[in-house]
């Protein structure tokens, strides 16, 4: 109830925070009384000034141009999208795309060209979007951002022919996340709110992670990886926490209750949508041969399939081992249809 309070009050209070602070921008550490801290600071800060993008950072050229590009959700440099319509004479669903890059990298053109194609083909618009880096704003600066991004499309729906119930959310790694983060986090709808945009629901129909990590508390992590290749692929909570460098993620007291709020298992109720996970790396054993292979381990995937199947909420696994030799489309495919399957019966 705490976070679901203080996220309605931090995101109404947004707008009117940013013109009161005009360009200057909160760079104080968290305090231990502030909890959670990284909530105060992601609602006080303004739009960040423009830095030379790193190689990792710049957005990399569309096999098939967006019909809109670029277009502001929200007010920070960031708060981007692109937006393909599918054609058609009815509203259409659309799968919602946010980038990988750990939090700390990584750009909405990173999305899959398939998937895009696929989409269109079967009668289905495709939106990307941008979203602050932990390295700019720590947690839950980027859950804020996405969430807004789905509430922006949804507000203007008519005016892209879409669908504002046929949902489907999906990314990569930490888009992953966030499309967990979206789907069993509480809807964050403020029906009061002054900013008709925050009136719109956040929730979607059906969610797509791609290599997504199910929790972000490393001593969980540790229970079904080992602590050992936690510490070896936890480089992304240290801006995401505001945790320094020398500090231990295991006795770092004051974000336990961050790690806890964060982690998208823990959200996980009765009513949450349909899921469909896939990844990259098929099972193997521990320790994983890669740092790759550890951050995205298959393992985040069954631990949230355990608890899901015990709620009774769909929710398949897939890997590329079941794919072999059919390319990228093989399991973009199956994943459409799993998003087709959940949409709204009105939706192709």
């Amino acid at each position: 109830m705490t976070f679901k309070l203080s996220m309605w009050v931090w995101r109404g209070l947004l707008p009117a925070l940013i013109i009161l602070s005009g360009a200057t921008r909160g760079t104080a550490e968290p305090s231990a009384s502030s909890r959670p801290a990284a909530k105060v600071q992601d609602a006080a800060v303004a739009a960040p000034a423009s830095k030379p993008l790193a190689d990792n950072q710049k957005p990399r050229k569309y096999e098939r141009q967006p019909d809109l590009a670029n277009v502001p959700y929200g007010p920070y440099e960031r708060d981007v999208f692109d937006l393909w319509k599918a054609k058609s004479d009815r509203p259409t669903p659309l799968v919602f795309h946010f980038h990988s890059g750990g939090f700390t990298q990584g750009d909405k053109s990173w999305i899959s060209a398939p998937l895009v194609e696929i989409c269109l083909e079967k009668g289905i618009s495709v939106a990307t979007a941008n979203y602050r880096y932990s390295t700019q704003d720590p947690y839950p600066a980027q859950l804020h951002d996405c969430a807004r991004a789905v509430q922006f499309l949804r507000y203007h729906a008519k005016d892209y022919n879409l669908d504002p119930k046929a949902l489907a959310i999906t990314g990569g790694s930490a888009g992953g996340v966030i499309s967990m983060w979206l789907g069993f986090f509480d809807d964050m709808a403020d029906p009061t709110n002054a900013d008709p945009v925050l009136r719109e629901s956040t929730r979607p129909a059906v969610i797509g992670p791609v290599d997504g990590q199910t929790t972000l508390d490393p001593r969980v992590g540790a229970t079904f990886l080992g602590a050992d290749t936690v510490r070896w692929v936890a480089g992304p909570a240290f801006p995401l926490f505001r945790i320094r460098r020398d500090e231990d993620l295991f006795t770092c007291e004051r974000a336990f209750p961050l790690y806890e709020e964060a982690s998208p298992v823990n959200h996980l109720k009765a009513g949450a949508p349909p899921v469909i996970m896939y990844y990259i790396h098929p099972p193997g054993p521990l320790p994983p041969a890669t740092k790759d292979e550890g951050l995205h381990n298959i393992r985040f995937g069954y631990f949230l399939k355990e608890r899901m199947d015990k709620l009774g909420i769909e929710c398949v696994l897939h890997h590329s081992g079941e794919y072999k030799g059919q390319g990228p489309e093989g399991h973009l495919r199956v994943m459409v249809e799993f998003y087709l399957k959940h949409f709204p019966h009105e939706a192709p």
